[in-house]
């Protein structure tokens, strides 16, 4: 039967048959292919690899250089591109132990090689000493746990520490450059394939940033809260796989995608170095659905170095209509001050400040926006921009509205009391007069959206009000008031809690 096949990590048994062995097959760098990287919020990525393969018939090993560090081998995937060819797997070996100082000595452990040593006259000195021990333990260098450091024996005395460079003899033939995967494979004859690896690699990140640019107050409309922003959004991804990718065909995953807990067969290690930022490349983003998520994919080929981190822009628009509201949650904020509580006191609280705008066509966007941060500049009288607040978003699909807090409104502020607070356990009942005061010390009027929790209560009814307040659920009510000026607004209101 045609078709493609899984690659595993055990070894499936071929007892009883004879076999033809073939020399390794070694995938050149240069026969790889194009890569392609499919980034996922979660901190991996699937990493795609194609590449031909000659086989003989009987038993084969290849062997793949350029994997990352952080692969996890039960996820590997190779199978013939076509699903033409009828192999069997016999086995899967991963190996990242890449040749190093501190590997080379462990591996010449008890054999005598020479150093170069300066003479201290600006010559070299060439002696000879016994590896006594490597100090490579744990995959760890020498000096980085205790007992680590190496021991060599020179004329006849033993000294702690490399008396100089080391000088090894050729390296053997499966000594290892960069991590490995390699395989035995069996085919019935001789066949000629292109290949395709993908697999599962830990250290690959990537997120969304959005940055909008607000027109300075003097040029917005007067009286209107409403105005038209520029938004720049970047994607922006990370690579600490320890392996560089060149030409990659790069997409990106945005959703809550399930992962099992991970098995610990293997230690996955975890890098979190950050180079300095590429510089921006001039490149689109297209969207399309997969599944339940969303898949954004790179226009053009990009090289995504080891320890090297991206943006690409992605959106990009003029014409973004968004609002700055004022919300006055008095309860809450008084929580929030840290106090005696909304019931007792009375002190200036803050009135937050939300930036809303639509994510539809009609408002310049009407994309599905990834998770991310958004950042909100302004212009000052002079054209500067200035830094005016920044909150994160979720995956937010077009057509839905955004609301972000980006910090409190500094001459805008509002005192909630509660005047009187009679109870009743015969009547079970609550009566309540509540009193808001907003003062508004800027030149222009505003508009405060206030908020008003009534829950806790079984039910609950507004007796009189000085405002129209409008139901938003079953325990919250809103009334937007109007402040002039320089001037002040207070709300009384009376209500009655019955249970």
């Amino acid at each position: 039967m045609n078709t493609p096949f899984l690659l595993v990590a055990c070894i499936l048994a071929c007892v009883g048959t004879t076999s033809v062995f073939s020399e390794a097959v070694d995938i050149d760098v240069d026969d790889q292919g194009q890569p392609a990287l499919t980034i996922y919020n979660g901190g991996y990525a699937v990493v795609r690899h194609t590449f031909p393969v000659n086989l003989m018939a009987g038993e084969n090993e290849v062997r793949f250089a350029g994997a990352t560090a952080q692969v996890e081998p039960d996820s590997v995937i190779l199978r013939d591109r076509a699903g033409k060819q009828e192999l069997a797997i016999l086995e899967q070996s991963y190996r990242n132990d890449p040749v190093s100082q501190a590997r080379l000595l462990e591996a010449f452990e008890g054999q005598t090689i020479e150093f170069l040593e300066p003479d201290g006259n600006g010559g070299i000195n060439v002696i000879e000493g016994t590896i006594i021990r490597s100090g490579f333990v744990g995959g760890q260098a020498y000096g980085l746990q205790r007992n680590t450091i190496p021991i060599i024996e020179v004329d006849g005395k033993v000294r702690f520490g490399l008396p100089g460079t080391p000088m090894f003899p050729s390296l053997e033939d499966d000594t290892l450059l960069e991590p490995t995967l390699s395989w035995m494979l069996r085919s019935n004859a001789d066949v000629s394939m292109e290949a395709e690896l993908a697999y599962l690699s830990g250290g690959m990140m990537w997120e969304a940033d959005y940055n909008l640019v607000m027109p300075a107050e003097d040029d917005a409309t007067p009286g209107s809260s409403k105005s038209i922003v520029d938004m720049l959004g970047w994607v922006t991804f990370q690579n600490n796989t320890g392996q560089s990718f060149h030409g990659a065909n790069i997409k990106l995953l945005a959703g809550e995608v399930n992962r099992a807990e991970p098995k610990v067969l293997y230690e996955r290690v975890r890098r979190h170095s950050v180079a300095a930022m590429a510089d921006t490349m001039e490149a689109n983003v297209t969207s399309d659905s997969l599944d339940e998520y969303h898949l954004y994919s790179i226009a053009r080929p990009t090289t995504l170095r080891d320890g090297e981190q991206k943006q690409v822009e992605f959106v990009r628009s003029e014409r973004v209509e968004a609002e700055t509201l004022f919300v006055f949650d008095g309860a809450r904020a008084g929580y929030k001050q840290g106090g005696s509580g909304p019931q007792y006191g009375v002190q200036a609280q803050p009135v937050w400040v939300m930036r809303e705008f639509e994510n539809a066509e009609e408002n310049g966007l009407g994309i599905a926006l990834p998770a991310g941060t958004v950042r909100f500049y302004q212009e000052d009288k002079d054209g500067a921009l200035q830094f005016v607040g920044e909150n994160r978003i979720d995956h937010t699909p077009k057509g839905e509205t955004i609301r972000l807090y980006t910090g409190d409104a500094f001459d805008v502020v509002g005192e909630r009391t509660i005047t009187n607070n009679e109870r009743s356990d015969r009547l079970k009942r609550v009566d309540q007069a509540i009193r808001v005061e907003l003062r508004n010390a800027k030149d222009t009027p505003v508009t405060v959206r206030v908020v008003e929790h009534l829950g806790g209560y079984r039910n609950w009814d507004i007796l009189a009000s000085s405002v129209d307040f409008e139901k938003q659920s079953a325990s919250k009510v809103e009334a937007r008031v109007e402040v002039p000026a320089e001037g002040e607004v207070v709300i009384e209101y009376e209500v009655r809690f019955t249970w």
